[in-house]
């Protein structure tokens, strides 16, 4: 009897796909994703999927082109091969920070990433934590957008964080929304650093909003890349009088010298989850990952059999 159900991924993130798969308690579908000598990708699928819901699980990380492409590559292959329906389950939705004109002349990548994904034939996307929720507008098909605020607070209650002692930190204004759900669940207060450059090259002003004096505080956000605005963050948070200053996040890309500088500053906390892969060196005293393969696991379930996805964060 045919499979109604198969599970494929990249090179992106291959063990958050496993653990999916364990999770749904179904095999890993079978294809092979490689390269030919001079660097295009080529798929072929291993296995009859005509007919079956198929789900794509893959991050478009780094190296991001290639990670899309894969993504693309196996939408298409699949949709060759009849497949029932085809789903892009993105834990990590690259270019998301691409989301409007900055400037004049500039693109907005993160709008021609989701016509990519439609025109490569999927039905469905699902990603986690946008970096702007308004990017599920971009997407021409049914969007699921899912929330690691359940796991990460999950962590932040086994490290001591809630109630009066905490305060929750918004690293910017564009994060308050993000920061003020955490805040709630939490039982805790609510801080915004509200960052200003007084002229070009000048080391930013940041000046914070909220008493974070003798409270534990947390900065909440959707993405670490370089780490910059974070350490600088906990040190004016530190210097403001907090007790201790940690950091939750979803999306760890950690590029640049982001490690070396979270083991510098005075966060003593890094939590994050797997949307991306740490590389080995990652594995940083102070940094913790929790996994959101579970999260995406009940979720695939739900769309299989056309269940709801928002009661999973009501």
């Amino acid at each position: 009897m045919l499979k109604s159900l198969s599970i494929f991924t990249g090179n992106s993130n291959r063990a958050l796909a496993d653990e999916i798969c364990k999770f749904v308690e179904i095999p890993l579908g079978r294809a092979d994703v490689t390269h030919f000598a001079d660097g295009e990708i080529y798929v072929e699928v291993g296995e009859n999927v005509r007919g079956v819901n198929c789900f794509v699980v893959q991050s478009t990380c780094s190296p991001p082109n290639q990670s899309l492409m894969e993504l693309l590559i196996m939408i298409d292959a699949l949709k060759r091969a009849s497949a029932g329906s085809i789903v892009a389950i993105i834990p990590y939705f690259g270019y998301a920070r691409q989301d409007r004109k900055a400037k004049p002349r500039t693109p907005i990548t993160a709008k021609l990433v989701a016509n990519l994904i439609t025109a490569a034939g999927a039905d469905r996307a699902l990603a986690m934590d946008l970096h702007a929720g308004q990017i599920q507008g971009f997407f021409d098909i049914p969007f699921d957008h899912l929330f690691a605020m359940p796991v990460l607070i999950e962590e932040l209650r086994i490290l001591g964080y809630g109630g009066d002692s905490t305060i929750v930190v918004s690293p910017d204004a564009g994060g308050v929304e993000r920061a003020r759900a955490f805040s709630k669940r939490l039982g805790a207060g609510l801080a915004i650093i509200d960052k200003r450059r007084p002229a070009p090259n000048v080391t930013e002003v940041m000046n914070i909003v909220g008493d974070v004096r003798g409270k534990k505080a947390v900065i909440v956000d959707d993405i670490i890349d370089t780490g910059g605005t974070l350490t600088n963050a906990a040190k004016a948070i530190m210097e403001a009088g907090a007790q201790s200053v940690a950091s939750c996040a979803t999306h760890a890309v950690f590029s640049g010298k982001a490690l070396p500088r979270i083991a510098e500053s005075p966060l003593s906390h890094v939590v994050v989850t797997n949307t991306i892969p740490l590389a080995a060196d990652a594995n940083a005293p102070k940094v913790r990952v929790r996994s959101v393969g579970r999260l995406l696991g009940e979720a695939i379930k739900r769309i299989h059999h056309g269940d709801s996805i928002s009661s999973l964060f009501i």
